[in-house]
């Protein structure tokens, strides 16, 4: 099965979060991911001024492994495995400080932060989305509480390291996890407060204990030399948030993976290249008997046959190449990526490819979906759309995946970044005078002069066939909103 997510990232990138979760009813899933950018042909974007090469540079792929889902309130009440094995590690490492030991406690940290960040942000979702003040009241008294339990369950853990075998570079990775869990739990109980605070007056009495332990947690942040966000800060705050993404990135490094990518294809293309040369030779060949036996040897006529064949077989050879190349472009892909949790031992693979192509190479199902207005499509007739076309297939290996992990793992998150500065380039000023009639006569106003980039995704995976269509509202000064229409 294939989850997907899209949001537009800053002013200049739009993202996709591809969950590809492998099914237990098979060792090896097979998902593909097909998307259709049709672009506008007043961007200029075509296959002789937009490379393949600028796409992959314009495209950043983050791959890591699902988190594994757990509840707040599972968590908090330490029936399930987070919390249990993080006790497990802590106590192990106070008696026997072996390097394995010590990555084991390591590893239970930063497993535990992730599951943590993806239950507080799961949770805080089903609060927002509650409704009448009754059920949100108790739904945020169960949130807090769970957050609170969960919080001081973790800092309780510190007395079992807190002995002479574990030395002080050990025990920092207690302070990075406890550092990060505060930054996270910040973070979600200030989206909740704005949710509730937009809500009306009746809601605000509901945030005064949320604060409190917003307030509570600053003062303990500032006690264990942690920083924390000043609304006067000489730096402006740089130092904090420079911080913030390291611990992310070091919380993350559990669930990333090891990547091996290279180019796809090399051989067959080399085989199918070595055959358009074996072609052009035969004819070279051919000709220069069939002239030897007419006119005999050392003669002009054969001479001519000679050069005039070897300028040919160039011709011949280049011509066969492309031709090949064009065959191959659509069975192919650009790039594989093998990818595992060890070295060595890859439990997945992704292969990618990128192809500028006609409209009657889109399957009609795309089409429909693209849905072009009647001026568009008279436009079109004149000024056509360019298709870019961007294929994934991913393969799975669902045993391999789960006996190399103590937690139940889903699948892989491939987090695709697409950098549109290139169209946003290519487009023309950002406003454009127009003219209107009032009692003072004619007065300039500044109109929008905005752009549309089509995308239109279809993800499939054993029966599973979904389509869905985005499209990207964009100026000269950048991206206004990512609309999903289907």
């Amino acid at each position: 099965m294939i989850e997907l997510q899209a949001r537009k990232h800053d002013s200049y990138s739009i993202e996709f979060k591809a969950g590809y979760i492998a099914t237990d009813r098979d060792d090896k899933d097979q998902l593909s991911l097909n998307m259709w950018i049709f672009v506008p042909n007043s961007l200029d974007i075509n296959s002789e001024t937009y490379s393949k090469k600028q796409f992959y540079r314009d495209t950043k792929s983050k791959v890591r492994l699902i988190t594994p889902v757990f509840e707040l309130g599972q968590i908090a009440r330490g029936r399930q495995v987070p919390l249990r094995n993080l006790e497990n590690s802590f106590r192990i490492l106070a008696l026997y400080p072996s390097r394995t030991n010590i990555a084991d406690y390591e590893y239970e940290i930063k497993m535990f932060m992730a599951i943590f960040q993806s239950s507080i942000r799961d949770a805080t979702e089903v609060v927002i989305a509650a409704r009448g003040y009754e059920n949100v009241s108790l739904k945020v008294g169960e949130y807090l509480q769970n957050v609170k339990e969960i919080v001081s369950s973790y800092r309780s853990l510190q007395r079992l390291i807190s002995v002479p075998s574990v030395p002080p570079e050990r025990f920092n990775y207690f302070l990075f996890g406890d550092e990060f869990m505060s930054n996270v739990a910040e973070a979600h109980l200030f989206r909740l407060i704005k949710n509730l605070r937009k809500r009306g007056e009746k809601y605000h009495p509901l945030t005064e204990e949320i604060i409190s332990f917003i307030t509570a947690e600053r003062e303990y942040s500032r006690e264990m030399g942690y920083p924390v966000a000043e609304a006067h800060s000489p730096d402006r705050n740089r130092s904090l948030i420079f911080r913030q993404g390291v611990l992310e990135k070091y919380i993350q490094s559990d669930l990333a993976l090891h990547v091996q990518k290279k180019r796809d294809g090399v051989a067959i293309e080399q085989m199918y290249f070595s055959l358009a040369a074996g072609i052009s030779m035969v004819f070279a060949t051919a000709i220069a008997f069939s002239f030897q036996q007419r006119y005999g040897n050392f003669t002009m006529p054969l001479f001519v046959a000679l050069v005039v064949s070897y300028m040919l077989k160039d011709r011949i050879k280049d011509l066969m190449r492309y031709w090949f190349a064009y065959r191959l472009k659509g069975k192919y892909f650009d790039n594989k990526t093998k990818l595992s949790i060890k070295e060595d031992e890859p439990f997945a693979m992704i292969r990618e490819g990128v192809d500028f192509i006609t409209e009657d190479k889109v399957p009609a199902e795309v089409m429909e979906l693209r849905n072009r207005s009647a001026l568009l499509q008279a436009e079109n007739r004149l000024n056509n759309e360019k298709i870019i076309l961007y294929r994934k297939m991913i393969k799975i290996d669902s045993e391999k995946l789960h006996e190399e992990n103590r937690y139940k793992i889903d699948g892989i998150n491939d987090i695709i970044t697409f950098y549109l500065a290139s169209f946003i380039n290519k487009s023309h000023t950002a406003e454009v005078p127009l003219y209107t009639v009032d009692q003072s006569g004619i007065k300039t106003i500044l109109g929008e002069k905005i752009y549309y980039l089509n995308i239109i995704l279809q993800l499939k995976h054993a029966t599973q066939e979904d389509y869905k269509r985005y499209r990207v509202v964009f100026t000269r000064n950048g991206i206004k909103e990512l609309e999903h229409l289907r």
